[in-house]
């Protein structure tokens, strides 16, 4: 028993390292690109603090996001929680909602083809028959 929890939690560091340095490349390529931009430098110490800073924020949005879902009675983080934990930022929350509101438009649009195109197979499927029936009163 003990072997398996220490395999998970060594399964979980593990993790959590390819996490920090997924953050950490990005991090590194977004200061490239704005140095660039910029015409400045990013020393390695200022990459390495940023990435960190960013990496235990994203850990604290996790939290809260978990915790928002799980006060709602919810296992699952919605866009509600999502806008929730934005509410701080008004740029942040008002770009949010406009995406959220974009993919329940585009969610609503392929339900209603789906719908329409069962609909349609319905149709189809039935048009034999009734013909079929109607040639046989003849």
């Amino acid at each position: 028993m003990e072997e398996e929890e220490a395999a998970e939690e060594q399964q979980r560091f593990s993790y959590r390292q390819r996490l920090k340095a997924a953050v950490h490349y990005t991090v590194g390529c977004l200061c490239e690109e704005v140095a660039s931009d910029k015409e400045m430098q990013f020393s390695k110490q200022t990459i390495a603090a940023i990435s960190e800073v960013t990496f235990r924020q994203c850990e604290n949005f996790a939290k809260d996001l978990e915790m928002f879902a799980r006060h709602a009675k919810r296992s699952t983080i919605n866009t509600e929680d999502v806008k929730l934990l934005a509410r701080r930022s008004n740029s942040l929350l008002k770009y949010i909602t406009e995406k959220s509101e974009e993919i329940a438009q585009v969610n609503l649009e392929r339900k209603a083809k789906k719908k329409k195109k069962s609909e349609d197979e319905n149709k189809d499927s039935l048009e034999p028959a009734e013909a079929g029936v109607v040639e046989s009163e003849n």
